[in-house]
This record gives structure tokens, C-alpha cells and sequence, in this order.
């Protein structure tokens, strides 16, 4: 190919160049991806303002970890069939020998941390090389749009995966942000007795109503619900929510934290988590078995992130995008690059 591809560069936190240069080549057992869409979310916003964590980033980087796109070449020893699949592609680069990964649990990878979008080149860019074995291909006619959302989506997977949810059960979920709104989809699909929503922002609460929620309320309002839940799913990450969650659960019931929380965050009490019998799960990124778990139900019909997009822009205009995630404003919702 001689036209040249683009990448999206942040140098140092706060300084980032979009730059042309030779389209890339997949190596052996690699594949190169034409990028359709690519989500920004708040690690990225993180990454551009320098309030990531130095051992979970390394500039300069091209970010992206949320991405959709179609293999456009495939390396050495890879099945030639996939050029031309719609697909998307796991983030972390587990090593596949560790005794985690052996176990199935490929997110919790004891070799290093190494992450497409961090460490590695991300989809912020006309391309992006990945290991064809991270690739989970879509359907012919799957919406590339919406696909860019599985990342976010497989994480939701493992938390509901972890949560075990039955149905006729009562489910609580805290936060109506992009996890928690892809949370209310994949638990309305096991017709719980009840799913209800929980959000201080009374407008983001009521849309949940769109995604299978029953019921929407604010903080306050959920003050009377405590010890009413068999399962409670947070995804918020605010300093209160890991503690909140915890109240509103039945005594021997189960209670999953999604939200990546920051340090200060009020803790769990412990007499309370020992009274009452409580099983409580965390989760960190997306495994193997979570991500097919979410393209299944996106395949079935049973996911449709769509919804949750309200901006897209081109490459160019990354300051203006980067600057509206973690904006507050209630009307962002998803944003996307479209290079």
C-alpha cells in the first residue's frame, strides 16, 4: 500500500500529533486492522492529562483500547480467510502460559501489564496491528459503530459472569454511566423480578428506563431499599459506591464493583460485609470468556451500545473530543473518533 496511515500520537501528558507515515505491516501471527471507530473513555482522558498510573502507560503513546475495524492483511501463520472480517480485538496482551491465564482468567495475567492503547500502539489511528488471537470476529453485517463499544461491554460481561444472575431475581445497578447503562442490557436479558438503577444525576438515571431498567432513582431515594437486593452490580466508581452497593444487598447476598475507584474512597465495613454474609467480587478488564460472552449477546441482539453514542469526530479534532469526556455535561454520553 503507498497511501499513508495516520496515527494520533500523546507524546507527553497534555502534547499529542497526528502524523502520517508508511501504512504498518503485520508481523507473524499479527494482523493489520483498517480502524472504523474508536471510543475515547476516561483511562484515555487520563492518559492525556498525565493522571494515569506510570506503571499502567508508557509515552509517548497512540491511544485506543475501544475499537471496531476490518482486517485489512494478515502476517505469517495467520488464516488468510480473516482478511476482510469485521471484528474487534481484546486489549491486554496476556501471555497465554502464566497459571492465570491457564485458568481462563487472561485479564489478570501475571507476566506484566501490557495493554493495546497503552503500551502498545492503540486504534487512535487509520490502523492498528494486533496478535490475530486476540481477534473475536463479528458478523458480516454487524454494526461497526456499535462495536467500538465492546470493550466497555466485555467488562460488563465479566461483571455480570461474576455476578451470576437468576431469573425472578432482584438486581440493583449503581450508576448509569456507559457501563452501567451496557450492565441494564445484559441483565434485562435473564428477566430478573426486578432491575432498578441507581444515579445522582436524575436525567441519566431515567434514560436507563430505554435500556430494560424497571425502575430510576437518585441516591437519596435508595436510602429505603437497603438489604433488598440479591445481586448489586456497581459501575460507578465514585468514593461512596463500593460501600452503597454493599447496604443495598440481601444479607447472603452478592455484590459485583466494576468502577475503577481512586484512593480515599470510603471502604466497606467490615462488620456489616461479616453480619450479613455477603459475597463480593471486584472486577479488572475483560478475560477471553468475558469478551466472547459480550460479542454473543451484541450477535444476538441482546446488546445494543448505539445508544449510548452521542458525538463523533474525526482525528483532527481530538483535543475537541478528548475535552468533552469527563466534561460533566449530562448531555455527552459516548464519544467517538472516526478516523
Amino acid at each position: 500500500m503507498t497511501s499513508p496511515s495516520r496515527s494520533l500520537t500523546i507524546e507527553r501528558p497534555g502534547t499529542h500529533t497526528l502524523t502520517e507515515g508508511p501504512v504498518p505491516q503485520p508481523g507473524p501471527g499479527e494482523v493489520r486492522v483498517r480502524v472504523a471507530a474508536a471510543g475515547i473513555c476516561m483511562s484515555d482522558r487520563e492518559v492525556y492529562d498525565g493522571h494515569r498510573d506510570p506503571a499502567y502507560v508508557r509515552y509517548p503513546v497512540v491511544p485506543g483500547h475501544e475499537w471496531s475495524g476490518t482486517v485489512e492483511a494478515v502476517g505469517e501463520g495467520v488464516d488468510p480467510e480473516l482478511t476482510g472480517r469485521r471484528t474487534v480485538a481484546e486489549g491486554f496482551r496476556a501471555c497465554g502460559r502464566c497459571e492465570r491465564c491457564r485458568y481462563g482468567e487472561t485479564s489478570l495475567c501475571t507476566a506484566g501489564y501490557d495493554e493495546t492503547g497503552f503500551t502498545r500502539p492503540g486504534a487512535f489511528a487509520d490502523h492498528v496491528v494486533v496478535p490475530a488471537r486476540l481477534l473475536h470476529p463479528l458478523a458480516d453485517d454487524a454494526d461497526l459503530r456499535a462495536a467500538a463499544l465492546l470493550e466497555p461491554a466485555a467488562v460488563v460481561a465479566a461483571a455480570v459472569r461474576a455476578g451470576a444472575p437468576e431469573p425472578g431475581e432482584r438486581i440493583a445497578v449503581l450508576g448509569a454511566g456507559t457501563l452501567g447503562l451496557l450492565a441494564v442490557q445484559l441483565l434485562a436479558a435473564v428477566s430478573p423480578a426486578e432491575l432498578v438503577v441507581i444515579d445522582p444525576r436524575e436525567g441519566r438515571a431515567a434514560r436507563a428506563l430505554d435500556f430494560g431498567a424497571d425502575e430510576a432513582r437518585v441516591p437519596e431515594e435508595a436510602k429505603e431499599l437497603r438489604g433488598r437486593y440479591d445481586l448489586v452490580v456497581e459501575t460507578a466508581g465514585a468514593p461512596s459506591t463500593a460501600a452503597d452497593a454493599c447496604l443495598l444487598a440481601r444479607r447472603g447476598g452478592r455484590v459485583v464493583l466494576t468502577g475503577m475507584f481512586t484512593p480515599g474512597a470510603v471502604g466497606i465495613d467490615p462488620v456489616h460485609l461479616s453480619l450479613s454474609q455477603l459475597t463480593v467480587r471486584s472486577v479488572f478488564g475483560a478475560s477471553s470468556a468475558a469478551w466472547s460472552h459480550a460479542v454473543r449477546a451484541f450477535t444476538a441482539g441482546l446488546l445494543d451500545p448505539a445508544p449510548l453514542i452521542t458525538h463523533e469526530f474525526p482525528l483532527e479534532r481530538f483535543a475537541e473530543a478528548v475535552a468533552l469526556v469527563g466534561s460533566g455535561d449530562p448531555d455527552t454520553g459516548k464519544v467517538l473518533l472516526r478516523p
